[in-house]
């Protein structure tokens, strides 16, 4: 059994669905501002977490994510709006707040001189557990971290996915009802992303709430019930993946390449009408449509030849870049 709180999974994905009551938030915020002398780095953020969901914040460098994670947590005070944490206000009831959170940073903060069964009974005791309740839940999440044969071993030599379930397992100790997670699979290779994402799904299907910020778009795509874009401190978009998907792209994407730059500028003109939007782009064509084949025929039906041609879905990283923009913001 994975030794986490258990009150229950909400319905996830329902378009039809009500906004949730104040009770049933697990976070609530209103107009949330953080400002680092002139620069805004959050800029009026409307949040609300449902208990037992993942919710997800997306956004390019800089876009203001991890300062709201960082609000949220408890650690960095807002500067302007109203924020609520498992009912609670962050000013002034902090520490009784991060009781009862479980916190992965974005970078792992184990203590690479002990052992894996060493990280977890120390950060239990800053919770101010029993030892017994320590080893028995410690011995449980060892299983769920799938750590066992590594209970002896310094954390130092471990590979990165197995430091990050290991940095999971410890979030897990005091048992919270709210897991933040600041990019939990960045770095990892895609056996350990997969891994990790089977560990969170699990953490999801017993009920624990999870807030998470990700660059992976497919990652947000498998684990969010609902998630938020953020850009420039803004938030641009809101809804499931699913919802989100349907707004702002098309149901299928085609991907037209030709042989020379040339060919494909000449090619783009030509390409107007042919499905809802036409988007250069430095080595495709992409053309947004809802009936992918359909386009095809039609683009083979006017004489143009492309040099290969792909017919996809439309998914979470076109809302991505129509929102954010393709350009590297560094």
């Amino acid at each position: 059994m994975i030794p986490a709180r258990t009150d229950g999974p909400v319905p996830a994905d329902d378009p039809t669905r009500e906004p949730a009551p104040a009770d049933d938030a697990l976070i609530q915020a209103r107009g949330l501002t953080k400002r680092f002398g002139a620069h805004v780095a959050v800029d009026g953020v409307d949040v609300s977490v449902r208990r037992g969901e993942v919710f997800g914040f997306l956004g390019p460098n800089g876009a203001g994510k991890t300062t709201t994670m960082r609000m949220i947590a408890c650690v960095s005070p807002q500067s302007g709006g109203e924020l609520r944490v498992l009912g609670m206000n962050p000013v002034s009831d902090g520490p009784a707040i991060r009781a009862r959170l479980g916190v992965v940073p974005q970078d792992d903060n184990l203590d690479s001189e002990l052992t894996v069964w060493d990280n977890l009974l120390i950060y239990g005791r800053y919770f101010g557990l029993p030892v017994a309740v320590i080893r028995e839940r410690a011995a449980e999440l060892l299983t769920f971290a799938r750590l066992d044969d590594r209970r002896d071993s310094r954390v130092d030599p471990l590979s990165g996915g197995m430091k990050r379930r290991l940095t999971i397992a410890r979030a897990l100790i005091n048992r919270p009802e709210l897991l933040l997670l600041d990019e939990p699979t960045t770095g990892l290779d895609p056996q350990a992303r997969h891994l990790l994402w089977e560990r969170l799904y699990r953490l999801k299907r017993e009920g624990v709430t999870q807030v998470l910020t990700t660059h992976y778009m497919d990652e947000a795509e498998q684990l969010c019930d609902r998630l938020v874009i953020m850009d420039e401190g803004r938030i641009v978009a809101e809804g499931s993946p699913r919802q989100l998907i349907e707004r702002h792209s098309t149901r299928e994407v085609v991907e037209l390449r030709f042989a020379t730059p040339e060919q494909q500028d000449a090619a783009v003109p030509r390409l107007d009408g042919a499905g809802e939007r036409v988007e250069p782009v430095a080595d495709r064509v992409l053309v947004y449509t809802q009936h992918g084949d359909d386009t095809v025929a039609r683009v083979n039906a006017d004489g143009i030849v492309p040099d290969s041609v792909l017919v996809r879905r439309g998914s979470l990283e076109d809302v991505f870049l129509r929102l954010t923009g393709r350009s590297l913001d560094e």
